[in-house]
């Protein structure tokens, strides 16, 4: 019985190392994707550039059409606009010329790829992600990192900024 146990108390270690050597290795390519926030800290009239990966690792650029950006700097805020992203159509956020942002820099790599990136990929639209911290605090007011930022956009410059603290918020104002 005793031996048992150990093998299998050495299986899990063995399984556990080999998931963690799996999943700990950062694919994100920072050469390949930029941000752009002139001036900073951002303000209405300031002009925003990105190209930014989504959980597929495609590059989204914005453009002069792109209207609105909504964005996520904490876990709950990001898992209530999916929420309401699953009660719209497929089509929601390119109908409303609309990207979804979400701030994964501090998620440890291990827990983006092996839980995070796995759930989003199951997401029927581009969710653009943030892995690097720099770009996220060219966005992000650290008083309100908790609530919903909606950014609203006129030829790639802010002409207001928003913060709402819950969807019903949200889905009045989109």
């Amino acid at each position: 019985m005793k031996k048992i146990i150990l093998i299998l108390l050495a299986l899990i270690v063995v399984a556990g190392g080999i998931f963690f050597f799996l999943n700990s290795k950062d694919t994100y390519d920072k050469s390949k994707f930029n941000t752009t926030v002139t001036p900073q800290p951002l303000s209405v009239q300031s002009s925003i550039d990105f190209t930014l990966p989504d959980q597929f690792n495609k590059p989204h650029t914005i453009s002069d059409d792109t209207k609105i950006l909504i964005l996520s700097f904490a876990k709950q805020s990001g898992h209530d606009i999916r929420n309401f992203l699953k009660t719209q159509g497929n089509d929601f956020l390119s109908k409303k010329n609309a990207f979804f942002i979400a701030d994964v820099s501090p998620m440890p790599t291990v827990i983006r790829n092996a839980f995070a990136l796995p759930d989003l990929k199951k997401s029927a639209y581009p969710v653009l992600l943030i892995y690097d911290e720099s770009i996220a605090k060219q966005f992000k007011d650290e008083t309100k990192a908790s609530q919903i930022m909606i950014i609203w956009l006129d030829h790639k410059k802010v002409s207001k900024i928003q913060f709402v603290k819950d969807i019903p918020s949200l889905k009045k104002l989109i």
